[in-house]
């Protein structure tokens, strides 16, 4: 799979969601919601970015990108602006259920982030978020049963696949232009 060149988007940008669920309204004013498809599928979003006043080489180098993107209809990897994070806290394991305590976490159930146990014994690895207690406290559940504790380091990643259905490209000055996208995130093996 491609990943989109290191060509860091002007911030201002616009990052839309829509989650995917379908809407049962009755006579009564009762409304019932489903979710459409995979819970962690639920809200693709949809970032407007502007590479604003880049080089002609490098606006070059993003449109070809794209046209290659568009001409083998293949999905990329980018990571947008602002997105992924590190955090720092502590943990509890009673069993399978690893309670995780950070301040303003951040995360969201279905969330999969790296976690790295840097003290106590828990398996380091990729996990899913199982529930959000609230905005300092989540969990995830272990693979094997065990009592631990001690410290811990979440990684959220930024890097998600993509494709882009539009882009735009104007040249103000010689040898500078701006280039608008949109990327819209999928889900794919």
């Amino acid at each position: 799979m491609a990943t989109f060149p290191s060509i860091e988007a002007s911030f201002g940008f616009t990052k839309k969601s829509q989650p995917n669920t379908r809407i049962i309204k009755f006579a009564d004013g009762y409304e019932h919601r489903i979710l459409f498809g995979l819970a962690s599928h639920q809200n693709p979003e949809v970032y407007d970015l502007t590479w604003q006043n880049i080089t002609e080489t490098e606006s070059d180098v993003i449109e070809a990108f794209l046209r290659s993107r568009a001409n083998d209809s293949a999905s990329f990897t980018y990571s947008p602006p602002s997105e992924g994070f590190t955090k720092t806290g502590t943990y509890s394991q009673s069993t399978t259920t690893v309670t995780i305590t950070i301040s303003d976490h951040g995360v969201a159930v279905n969330d999969v982030l790296t976690i790295d146990y840097t003290s106590g014994s828990a398996t380091d690895g990729s996990f899913v978020v199982a529930s959000v207690t609230d905005r300092n406290v989540f969990t995830v559940v272990a693979a094997a049963s065990a009592t631990n504790s001690g410290n811990v380091s979440i990684t959220l990643p930024a890097a998600r696949k993509y494709v882009c259905d539009n882009w735009s490209k104007q040249i103000n000055f010689a040898n500078r232009a701006t280039i608008n996208a949109s990327f819209r995130e999928v889900f794919e093996p």
